[in-house]
């Protein structure tokens, strides 16, 4: 029995259009992610965060407003890679692999802090002012994350949709 996905799974796109509507009715059911990130022994940790998703250039790209914390910023020091995933009581699934980077500009994280008040285009969001002074508070910090593949898994049928960024298709 082989454990590894084949090289091209059945439904997979380049297009990030064709599972778009799903993963906005996941995401906005949802709402909240496990992310998932590793220890430099390969060990996972995971905590519940309310990322935000957008689409600037019709590919998804997205932010986590967070704190920035030892164990957080050691993990993704050594190995970038995290792992967002959204599960519905219905067995909806969203699973996001994605490569996280701190940013400190300025205007991203303004336009981040908009992105939070306004909501997402899935409807996530809340206001960042419950927690942090402003955009350039000095607790807040903003990871951006850059997905490369994405599975939605839909529970009525169990067909499960994959995006991958074009350059890691």
């Amino acid at each position: 029995m082989s454990l590894t996905a084949p090289a091209d799974p059945k439904g997979a796109t380049t297009d990030f259009a064709d599972i778009q509507a799903e993963f906005d009715a996941t995401v906005g059911d949802v709402v909240y992610a496990t992310m998932t990130t590793v220890d430099q022994k390969g060990r996972p940790r995971a905590r519940v965060l309310i990322p935000v998703w957008e689409r600037p250039d019709g590919d998804p790209s997205g932010w986590l407003a967070t704190y920035r914390t030892p164990v957080k910023e050691a993990h993704l020091a050594n190995n970038p890679h995290t792992t967002f995933s959204y599960w519905s009581p219905r067995q909806n699934q969203v699973a996001i692999d994605a490569v996280g980077s701190w940013t400190e500009d300025v205007d991203e994280r303004r336009h981040v802090w908009e992105l939070y008040r306004a909501g997402s285009p899935q409807g996530a969001g809340y206001d960042l002012g419950r927690f942090w002074t402003g955009p350039s508070g000095p607790k807040l910090r903003v990871l951006r994350l850059a997905p490369w593949r994405i599975q939605v898994i839909r529970g009525h049928d169990l067909r499960s949709r994959i995006w991958r960024a074009r350059a890691s298709a």
